[in-house]
């Protein structure tokens, strides 16, 4: 690689919403920005999806460190997946290293020496590259920006941010030193672009504060809040909320219990002594002095929410009238999920209130004119829109050519994309491996492609199981065939058409007579073949056909 050019490399990220990942490559030696995971959107019984990190294992010796900017699932939620693999230093602020190292506990996997806790501001070498962390506003405390100095030029990297003149935490986004950034000379610019499609500002957190405290005075049953399991400056207000209105608070949904544990811990999180007790509890207390805060914002299948509006929670069944606060906007994607969810808990007569259409949530991600407001803060000479669908790409790139990038400039990438910079220009270079892995209970990438379709398949349109027991010697039929099926017809009501589906079977072994043992595999596709054209004509569907032959 040429001495005056850098490469970024990107993981994950682009095109989507969730893993993110980003690398940035000077003569082989790799400086990782964020390891997160997303959760699946159509992928049938999948838990959780990771970026492929095939590129960081094959080049594991070349990476000089891990830079973490905040401690939401999509930015660290892959990082003890990467470190089963690869012991690499990581580099975190203090709460987001907090929920990092809880994690890699519950994995029983260690700390790669070298790691540390990084102040905003500090100055970091790592490798070739000086490193510093600015302070930026999210949704969670603790959240940084990263400049990296590298000997081609200044790339900085935003993380999550919006500009919060009101933040819960009272920790305002460092405008003086992203000022500072810009007249250094910024010579790449990588910026968040959830909410680029958004006119307008995002508004601060303290509006929902207020609103939930009007809720909680207003309130005369339990109250039950839904939320991401890191979002601590959501939790901080609805134990305020709570305390203030002389109720009691109990988590549930295991990641948040492990949050809300940290977060105290490192002092993110004021909770009086006595505010809190345990959620097996909290239904002896008079309804209008309960509160319970939960996971399962996104409607997540398993989520401690999707449980209790289904009434499968141990501990927590719905109290006709109670209030429900959804306090997140559902991903997209998620949407679905997050309406059946309270499609349920309206079933059970709650009342539930949503996101920003309801003021019980506001973004942690800046619109249209924060995102404005940081082109103009950091001036780049190359912009790259990361953090988002092609939609929310292309409106950042839109936005930056309105304040005055040139649009040569303005670089739009996917996942797998390596973009090399000289002083002057950019160019595209080679693509790197950059995929979905998906995650089902305690398997790691096993579920591929054709797993899914097979999934799909039943989902829609069930199975037909025939069971046939075959001679060993001659072929010949001497038991069935017996069909079963499941979530195709139900059998007991549908005895002529399994009769004829038996007619048809035993047709096509009759062609066959005098298959021996060892020819058994086409045996099975001639009864597929029949019987899948079979059904298909009968039926108009496509059930997954699975035949088992029986050696007698």
């Amino acid at each position: 690689m040429s001495q005056n050019k850098i490469k970024i490399h990107f993981l994950g990220g682009l095109g989507e919403v969730g893993k993110n990942v980003t690398v940035i490559n000077y003569q082989d030696n790799l400086l990782v920005i964020d390891c997160g995971l997303t959760f699946p959107r159509d992928e049938p019984g999948v838990d959780l999806v990771l970026p492929d990190l095939t590129f960081l294992v094959e080049h594991q010796r070349d990476i000089k460190g891990l830079v973490l900017t905040h401690g939401h699932e999509d930015h660290i939620g892959a990082v003890p997946y990467l470190l089963r693999n690869v012991s690499v230093p990581v580099f975190a602020t203090r709460l987001t290293m907090g929920l990092v190292e809880e994690k890699l506990l519950e994995e029983n996997i260690p700390l790669p020496p070298g790691s540390r806790v990084v102040r905003p501001r500090e100055r970091l070498t790592i490798g070739p590259f000086t490193v510093e962390m600015f302070r930026v506003n999210h949704s969670i405390p603790d959240a940084v920006g990263v400049a990296v100095q590298t000997p081609v030029g200044l790339v900085v990297h935003t993380g999550d941010f919006k500009f919060d003149q009101t933040p819960v935490d009272g920790r305002v986004a460092d405008l003086q030193f992203m000022a500072t950034l810009g007249a250094r000379g910024v010579h790449i610019l990588l910026s968040d672009s959830t909410n680029a499609p958004r006119p307008g500002y995002t508004p601060s957190e303290k509006q929902v504060g207020r609103q939930l405290e009007d809720i909680f005075a207003r309130s005369t049953s339990r109250i039950i809040v839904a939320t991401f399991a890191s979002n601590i400056h959501r939790v901080q207000q609805v134990v305020d909320a709570a305390v203030a209105n002389g109720r009691l608070v109990a988590f549930t949904g295991r990641s948040l219990v492990n949050s809300v544990e940290v977060a105290q811990r490192l002092g993110y999180l004021d909770v009086p002594d006595g505010a809190v007790v345990d959620i097996e509890d909290i239904s002896r207390l008079p309804a209008d002095r309960q509160v319970v805060v939960t996971t399962g914002s996104q409607g997540e299948p398993l989520s401690a929410l999707a449980r209790i509006a289904s009434g499968e929670h141990r501990h927590i069944q719905v109290i006709p009238g109670e209030t429900v606060i959804i306090s997140a906007t559902p991903i997209p994607g998620n949407e679905r999920m997050v309406y059946r969810t309270m499609d349920l808990l309206y079933q059970r007569q709650a009342r539930v209130l949503l996101g920003a259409e309801d003021g019980v949530h506001v973004s942690g991600h800046g619109s249209a004119e924060d995102l404005k407001l940081m082109l103009n803060l950091m001036q780049p000479r190359f912009f790259v829109p990361i953090h988002g669908e092609q939609r929310h790409l292309m409106h950042h790139a839109w936005l930056a050519e309105e304040v005055g990038v040139p649009r040569a400039n303005i670089l739009l990438a996917d996942n797998g994309t390596t973009l090399e910079f000289s002083r002057d220009e950019a160019t595209v270079g080679q693509r790197v491996p950059a995929g979905r892995v998906l995650i089902d209970g305690l398997g790691i990438g096993d579920v591929g492609k054709t797993v899914l379709r097979d999934r799909e398949q039943l989902a829609t349109d069930g199975i037909i199981v025939v069971v046939v027991g075959l001679s060993r010697q001659s072929g010949e039929i001497v038991a069935g065939p017996e069909i079963l099926s499941r979530g195709f017809v139900y059998v007991r009501e549908s005895d002529e058409l399994i009769g004829e589906a038996r007619v048809q079977v035993m047709a096509a072994l009759s062609r066959l007579h005098g298959s021996r043992n060892g020819e058994w595999a086409s045996v099975k596709g001639k009864i597929r073949d029949v019987l899948g054209r079979f059904v298909q004509e009968k039926t108009g569907r496509r059930p997954m056909i699975l035949p088992v032959i029986m050696e007698i």
